[in-house]
């Protein structure tokens, strides 16, 4: 009976020192398969910006390689501004005496020439200005006669030289009375010849100083119009100029003769002007703003139209690769570079006997991976790149194909894996 006890004992041990095994043995392959997932799932982050092609595969997809190289490139400032018109080029037309709009045939947008009557004012004050320079020419005719003649008896001493002043006064107030007169008309637009035939005009014409288009018109037909009132504004649009607005941080960079790129709002056609002049005050908002004139007249163009400008300030060596090298991915810039894959750590046995076997199952190809880099100007298809500082002065970039690659990467990562 004792004996059997202590059978029993020592099968109920056994029984818990298995057990204690086994809880062991399971743990660590617990361990083992979560450091081996870890390990893939690292290895894979390492390798999903990498992307391999067979020899087949890279010559399909066009691929050429190239390095990165020192290029002449413009440097640029990004500006906004507005089309505008010299003061010369802008008229604002008013009528001198003011009156009744007589008769117009103005709208907005009426093209007019030099010269050419705009309007007719109607005013019973010019009857008056008439009237006036008529007897201010009688009487400066007969003022001039008499001081001529009281001159000539003075040089006899026939007279006294109160008389002879007396005479100079009266006609020199006649000759002011009528040269003022003359002008008044003058600047009314009406002629004096034939008003001594009695031929007095009521009415006037105003007349366009410039060729251009109406862009405003502020009266009608029967309105009174004081000579303080604008009636019409004509502007000469073949004189347009850019007015560019220019942060004072950038101020140092400019110089008359610089060219201007420039596009409308919505417009994708790129036309081009000339910094003219330089403003020498910088407004409240830090800016200064810059005169251009545009190289080739536009008709379509008009006074008031916003637009955005690159003005360039001058080329410089930078480094730079062919526009369709840097791809666009999730907002930023990259580039491929021609990489081979190194495993590190030793290998054993099993290891290099797999990797004999993948070689022997798969045909060797090129590594690229995709590394991220920043840029700046762009001309004439190129563009200036600044690359991470473990970048190789050596490597190979793929100048075409890049997008190509790009989606061989991301299908195999879409796959869950690397591709092959």
């Amino acid at each position: 009976m004792k004996s059997l006890k202590i059978n029993s004992f020592k099968l109920s041990s056994l029984v818990i020192v298995l057990l204690v095994l086994a809880v062991a043995i399971t743990s660590c392959r617990k361990d083992s398969g979560t450091e081996e997932k870890a390990a893939t799932e690292e290895h894979h982050d390492e390798e999903s910006n990498t992307v391999e092609l067979t020899e087949a595969q890279f010559k399909n997809a066009g691929v050429e390689l190239s390095t990165l190289s020192n290029r002449q490139i413009s440097g640029t400032i990004q500006v906004n501004g507005v089309l505008d018109v010299p003061p010369q080029q802008l008229v604002s037309i008013s009528a001198p005496m003011g009156g009744f709009l007589k008769d117009t045939d103005l709208l907005e947008g009426s093209r007019v020439k030099k010269g050419q009557a705009i309007a007719r004012i109607e005013n019973l004050e010019f009857i008056q200005v008439q009237q006036d320079y008529l007897e201010a020419k009688s009487q400066f005719e007969l003022s001039k006669a008499d001081y001529e003649r009281q001159q000539q008896l003075a040089d006899q001493n026939v007279n006294s030289a109160k008389t002879l002043q007396q005479s100079k006064t009266t006609y020199v107030t006649w000759q002011a009375k009528y040269n003022g007169l003359a002008e008044k008309l003058k600047v009314l637009g009406i002629s004096t010849n034939g008003l001594d035939d009695g031929n007095l005009k009521s009415s006037i014409n105003l007349y366009s100083p410039i060729d251009g288009y109406v862009t405003e018109v502020n009266v009608n037909r029967g309105k009174f119009v004081n000579p303080t009132d604008v009636l019409f504004e004509i502007v000469d649009t073949e004189h347009l100029h850019a007015e560019l607005i220019v942060f004072e941080k950038d101020v140092r960079k400019l110089k008359i003769g610089q060219k201007v790129r420039f596009t409308l709002a919505n417009e994708t056609k790129e036309r081009m002007a000339t910094v003219y002049l330089i403003g020498r005050e910088i407004s409240t908002e830090r800016t200064i703003q810059i005169h251009c004139h545009i190289d080739q007249e536009d008709k379509d163009l008009l006074p008031g139209m916003y637009l955005k400008a690159m003005v360039e300030t001058g080329g410089a060596e930078v480094p730079a690769l062919p526009n369709e090298a840097i791809i666009d991915f999730e907002g930023k810039k990259y580039i491929f570079i021609a990489s081979e894959e190194v495993h590190e750590g030793n290998k054993d046995e099993s290891s290099e006997k797999a990797d004999k076997q993948d070689a022997e199952e798969h045909e060797e190809g090129t590594h690229f991976t995709m590394i991220e880099v920043q840029i700046r100007n762009s001309e004439l298809g190129y563009t200036e790149v600044i690359v991470p500082e473990a970048f190789k002065a050596d490597s190979q970039v793929v100048i075409k194909g890049a997008y190509a690659l790009l989606s061989k990467m991301k299908n195999s990562e879409e796959e869950g894996g690397h591709a092959h």
